[in-house]
């Protein structure tokens, strides 16, 4: 049996590793972005930051808010570095998020922004609930724990 090369079109630009640990994430939701030419080069070279950014349903449309994408220096026309990128998902995931949204206490959160292999620039967005300061603590417990555990389990052996 050969052995599948990896596809070089497939790139993780940017991670928002925050995001499961602020939040509890129900579902994921890959969306694409319009993003100029500029956007695109400088995205390839990997300067981008998802982390303080998160998604809104605005006039029946997709936005992701905040996120930063470093100006390109060869763009003969540049881009503003925060601007407002719409989303792009059908109508009926709209009206899914939309009406997820509207619940107490969810939110549109970027988990992380990739070329997939095709190319294309696409993002994952969660739909989540905002944890609260002690779940946040049992998150970290439970990390802490499974670290030791591993620890002890590689001293056995």
């Amino acid at each position: 049996m050969a052995k599948q090369k990896e596809n070089p079109n497939y790139k993780v630009v940017a991670e928002n590793r925050r995001a499961r640990f602020d939040y509890a994430i129900e579902d994921d939701l890959e969306c694409g972005v319009l993003l100029l030419g500029s956007e695109v080069k400088s995205l390839r070279l990997g300067q981008s930051n998802i982390a303080e950014s998160y998604a809104a349903v605005e006039n029946g449309e997709l936005w992701l808010v905040n996120s930063y994408i470093a100006p390109y220096e060869q763009a003969m026309f540049g881009h503003e570095d925060r601007r407002r990128r719409k989303l792009l998902v059908s109508k009926k995931e709209l009206s899914r998020l939309w009406n997820e949204t509207q619940r107490k206490g969810m939110t549109l959160v970027p988990l992380v922004l990739y070329f997939n292999h095709r190319g294309k620039a696409k993002i994952k967005i969660g739909i989540a609930k905002g944890k609260k300061t002690h779940d946040k603590r049992e998150t970290a417990a439970k990390r802490d724990w499974g670290r030791q555990k591993q620890r002890l389990l590689k001293e056995n052996h």
